[in-house]
């Protein structure tokens, strides 16, 4: 099996400490850095890159969710990640139907330009912090001291 690789088995063990740290570091799917790094210098396949890629999140995802998990200065919110993964699931199982059906090379054209718009707008998108307002959680919202100008007197020396 490992003389069959198309290139020593050292590349592809880099390849994976390479996307590991990215993926853990920054959130990045494997996808970003596997699949274009297999395709352009593994000479692989681009839907057999996609599958690998996907392959491999799994175990590495899990990994790297429970070390957020278990850190205490990180919150996850777990009701938001099941809505996702149900939509996720859902959302594979069409996009890998799609995939089936369309050319490698109309694949390839296809998650070049999603990532050059992803890229771009990260690139260009500045993130301004949220100044109060309704964020859509109530548990995490600041209470805040309020008073209300009226007749209402609390002055009990006073009848």
């Amino acid at each position: 099996m490992i003389g069959q690789l198309s290139n020593p088995w050292w590349v592809f063990v880099f390849l994976g400490i390479c996307a590991g740290i990215l993926s853990g570091l920054l959130g990045l799917g494997s996808g970003i850095i596997l699949i274009p790094t297999l395709v352009l210098l593994c000479r692989c396949e681009q839907k057999s890159a996609q599958g690998m890629a996907l392959a491999v999140m799994v175990p590495m995802a899990l990994v790297g969710a429970l070390r957020y998990w278990k850190n205490p200065q990180i919150e996850m919110d777990w009701a938001i990640i099941g809505l996702i993964i149900l939509g996720a699931l859902a959302g594979v199982l069409a996009g890998t139907e799609l995939a089936s059906r369309l050319p490698g090379h109309i694949l390839r054209k296809v998650f070049a330009a999603v990532l050059l718009i992803v890229a771009v707008k990260m690139f260009v998108t500045s993130l301004k912090p949220k100044q109060g307002g309704f964020d859509g959680n109530l548990t995490n919202q600041r209470m805040v001291n309020s008073t209300q100008n009226g007749d209402v007197n609390n002055d009990t020396t006073k009848q």
